[in-house]
């Protein structure tokens, strides 16, 4: 069982929002540097997490990605259904799976893992994040002043 590139890049680009964003839209090309994934391929995450609610963009002069809702409203569920489709899709048992095997694992191995996605929000990961002391943005790095 792994979770896909896209995923992780996923859940590291709406926690860099909920944690580094301050309320204010934040680029994919700032995302992106901070979290080291590739800007382009993280825009074509953005455009599915966008179409699922889960951020917004802003255009424009100080435009970028904000939240769609709440930190605390936006599990690691909703991230995976949002661009992989579902919770854990590799994990049903192989239909030609005999009798006598223990198939049901599969099952139960999805139930608890989707318990666990569902159960964990993004202000908990920000919570976690703040405990083991990973450094904040400076909200004022990326502003210049005239």
């Amino acid at each position: 069982m792994r979770a896909t590139q896209q995923l992780k890049y996923a859940i590291y680009g709406i926690f860099d929002l909920a944690y580094h964003g301050s309320n204010r839209p934040i680029r994919i090309l700032e995302i992106g540097r901070r979290q080291q994934i590739p800007a382009r391929y993280l825009e074509q995450i953005f455009q599915r997490l966008r179409r699922a609610g889960l951020v917004c963009s802003k255009r424009g002069p100080g435009g970028g990605y904000l939240l769609g809702r709440p930190p605390d409203e936006i599990t690691l569920a909703d991230v995976a259904i949002a661009v992989e489709g579902s919770i854990l899709s590799g994990l049903e048992p192989a239909e030609s799976a005999a009798s006598e095997s223990p198939a049901f694992l599969w099952v139960q191995l999805r139930e608890t893992l989707a318990a666990a996605l569902e159960g964990t929000s993004i202000a908990d990961l920000c919570r976690e994040a703040t405990e083991r002391g990973v450094k904040r943005a400076d909200p004022d790095a990326s502003m210049y002043y005239i």
